[in-house]
């Protein structure tokens, strides 16, 4: 059985685009949405997920000295370093002045709360796989939506762009710790191009 620590460097790998794992139609772990040159919905500031990190916050500081070369699955020292950084990323800070604002964004949906076809909440990622193929992102890199009006046929990954008003607010949602909510208004299908093949 692999360790977790295992998925947690891949999930670092993927982010560098050293990914050829293809999974769903188009996309491979650890992709991103790009952004279109359309212009948003009205009333709505497109943001980059980025923006939704402090600028002075180091994802990486939680792996300081920790040397991954020399830990095997069963080493104790790997589980150590594993509760290390997903603590550290657990409690990852939030951007505070994107409080209250009103943003759109693209990424990868994965239902929580569904009735038949109607999904009221998700989890908004922003790399294709997290949670699922891969251990959840940073808290600030993970939205907890709920919309304003149930989104008919969601499916876990699919792409998706959202606009609604963005809040600090901390959820253990059971598929990782998100550190924003967003009470959506639009969901709307993704109508860009997979990243080009590497």
């Amino acid at each position: 059985m692999h360790h977790p620590l295992i998925a947690i460097l891949l999930v670092l790998l993927l982010a560098h685009g050293d990914s050829a794992w293809a999974i769903g139609p188009g996309f491979q772990v650890g992709d991103r949405l790009r952004s279109t040159a359309a212009a948003g919905e009205v009333g709505y500031r497109d943001i980059t997920w980025d923006e939704l990190l402090p600028k002075n916050w180091n994802p990486m500081a939680a792996f300081k000295g920790i040397d991954f070369s020399k830990l095997r699955d069963n080493d104790p020292r790997a589980t150590a370093a594993l509760e290390k950084i997903k603590e550290a990323w657990n409690d990852a800070p939030v951007e505070k002045a994107l409080n209250g604002q009103r943003i759109r964004l693209p990424g990868f949906a994965i239902p929580l709360e569904r009735k038949g076809e109607l999904t009221s909440e998700y989890l908004l990622v922003p790399y294709f796989g997290a949670c699922i193929h891969v251990p959840p992102p940073p808290s600030n890199q993970m939205i907890h939506v709920i919309a304003r009006k149930p989104v008919r046929g969601l499916n876990t990954m699919d792409p998706v762009w959202v606009s609604g008003t963005l809040q600090i607010h901390r959820a253990d949602t059971g598929m990782g710790m998100a550190g924003y909510r967003l009470s959506s208004e639009i969901t709307m299908p993704y109508k860009g191009t997979p990243p080009a093949a590497r």
